[in-house]
């Protein structure tokens, strides 16, 4: 009896944790480069923070995953604390929508939904039918999960062991507190608990009285995966952390010298206990986030003093977290933006060499040889980053735009191996005291700051989503190989009329022929944001 007791709680557990992967995994292909762009717009104003994790929550249909995120975001360096106090506080909302849906008690319907989710997901023609096949394949088999559950504790309904340590519990609200916290802290989801408690609430095994503390141990437990995730992140990530800790701490604290009066307010907002719990979760997380949101500050100032600045913390030039490789947009957006930055030291390696033409400094040159070698080992890192990335479930345009990046990777790091060239000859061009004609400097300095621009327009086509630049970019291309063959005739023309000598011919040549390579692979790249349009 007790054993097949604990194989029903546990399967019945697996299938509920499976199936909101899965809703949550649908809604969030669905939702496809939208959720980008929710990233994208991400700003110091709290009040939209708030909103986009409750939506993003929503979607992901996990406050422990979104928050996971958020420590991934901030230790990468792209969001500050005080945004992702507002994204943090709206994850908690977010997560109640799962209590929400689990209070309609669809149990009868379960097997339905899961069977037209199949249909859709194993026979659907178009991508999108597939994704909705997954949600309502994930949304039936959530349901089944629960009732598997509550099924499987049935029997203690008439244990009186059990009525009387549910009677001692909910008379020592620390116990349900302590019930809650750890329970979550193992399963790591909070909504897990949460239907938990709904599914025997329903069937009478645990009254409101001890629901409303392990609901407000749910909401302490569940910050331990965030907590965990900061572990060996930088000092803002793991304040992130702390922050999800003591929001849910002070809210519990605010609500438990209240319980019996919220109890009460609670049986008026419906007449079936699973909506009553449902409500609950939801007016504490909302109420929470009302008392706290105008506090943040505090908030911000209390998890500063508490995780002090490290001075020996090195903050890392490679911001890649794979924290966020179970969030594919996130992840994307992620590794997107450290692509852009390799695009951005491959520029700055041509801006040096531009400015080093005419009277070469050797110190100033040997930075280009510092970022040819960080463009190599950002190579690397977002490489191994796109393989992990890859083993995830992506959808048809997340795969497409994971492809574009290995691409674009190739092309920059290529840039980057041209400029280096250009920066060695130019050093070479200065310890050996070489000179170059008047009419060959003036002529170089233009080619490079038109090579110099074609690639920063390659660059700019995909920071900001103008396709116009990529557009005039083949144009651009076809001058560079024509202004090319145009400077090697000139100059060759200039070496047999002695007006420079041969090694200058030698190293101008092969300036000129680098430069010239950039001007393809800037094609290239413009050519990749063309294609990802089109697709």
């Amino acid at each position: 009896m007790i054993a097949q007791m604990i194989f029903g709680l546990l399967g019945g557990l697996g299938l509920f944790l499976f199936g909101m992967h899965e809703m949550g995994d649908g809604l969030q292909k669905a939702a496809g480069s939208r959720m980008r762009r929710w990233l994208e717009v991400l700003t110091a104003n709290k009040l939209l923070g708030v909103l986009l994790g409750t939506v993003i929550t929503s979607i992901i249909q996990s406050s422990s995953a979104t928050t996971v995120m958020v420590v991934g975001f901030v230790n990468a360096g792209l969001m500050n604390l005080s945004q992702a106090i507002g994204i943090i506080m709206g994850a908690n909302i977010g997560t109640t929508i799962t209590a929400q849906l689990i209070a309609f008690d669809l149990g009868e319907y379960a097997w339905i939904f899961v069977a037209i989710g199949a249909l859709f997901f194993l026979f659907g023609r178009r991508k999108m039918h597939r994704y909705w096949g997954e949600i309502l394949l994930g949304f039936g088999l959530l349901f089944i999960g629960i009732e598997t559950m509550t099924g499987a504790m049935k029997p203690l309904r008439a244990s009186p062991v059990f009525s009387e340590l549910m009677l001692t519990l909910s008379s020592k609200w620390y116990l349900g507190l302590l019930v809650g916290a750890g329970v979550t802290a193992v399963v790591q989801s909070s909504s897990a608990t949460t239907g938990i408690i709904q599914g025997l609430a329903r069937d009478g095994l645990v009254p409101l009285e001890l629901a409303l503390p392990v609901l407000f141990g749910n909401n302490i437990g569940t910050t331990i995966t965030a907590m965990l995730s900061s572990i060996g992140t930088s000092v803002n990530a793991r304040r992130a952390a702390m922050s999800h800790l003591l929001f849910n701490v002070i809210g519990a604290l605010i609500f438990l010298p209240l319980l019996p009066l919220f109890t009460r307010v609670v049986r008026l907002t419906a007449s079936s206990i699973t909506r009553q719990i449902a409500n609950a979760h939801t007016v504490f997380n909302v109420t929470n986030t009302l008392i706290l949101l105008p506090l943040a500050g505090v908030l911000a100032y209390a998890v500063t003093r508490l995780i002090p600045d490290d001075p020996k913390e090195k903050k890392l030039s490679l911001h890649l977290d794979s924290r966020l490789l179970a969030t594919p947009e996130a992840a994307l957006q992620q590794a997107f933006n450290e692509v852009m930055h390799m695009g951005e030291m491959a520029l700055e390696m041509l801006a040096i060499a531009r400015d080093n033409v005419s009277n070469p400094d050797e110190e100033a040159l040997g930075r280009v040889a510092i970022l040819e070698d960080a463009i190599d080992q950002y190579e690397e890192g977002i490489t191994h980053f796109l393989v992990e990335l890859s083993k995830m479930s992506l959808s048809d345009s997340q795969a497409e735009r994971h492809r574009q990046l290995y691409n674009l990777i190739n092309d920059i790091e290529r840039v980057g191996d041209h400029g280096n060239n250009v920066g060695e000859l130019l050093e070479h061009k200065a310890v050996n005291q070489i000179m170059f004609s008047e009419a060959a400097t003036r002529e170089l300095l233009e080619f490079l700051d038109y090579t110099l621009e074609t690639f920063h327009l390659a660059l700019m086509a995909w920071q900001e989503g103008k396709p116009e630049h990529a557009l005039a970019i083949k144009d651009r291309e076809a001058h560079i190989d024509e202004q090319e063959e145009d400077l090697r005739r000139r100059h060759i023309d200039r070496l047999n009329q002695n007006l420079c000598s041969p090694i200058s011919g030698v190293v101008y040549l092969d300036i000129i022929s680098n430069l010239e390579r950039i001007g393809d692979h800037a094609a290239n790249i413009g050519e990749y944001y063309l294609g990802t349009r089109m697709n």
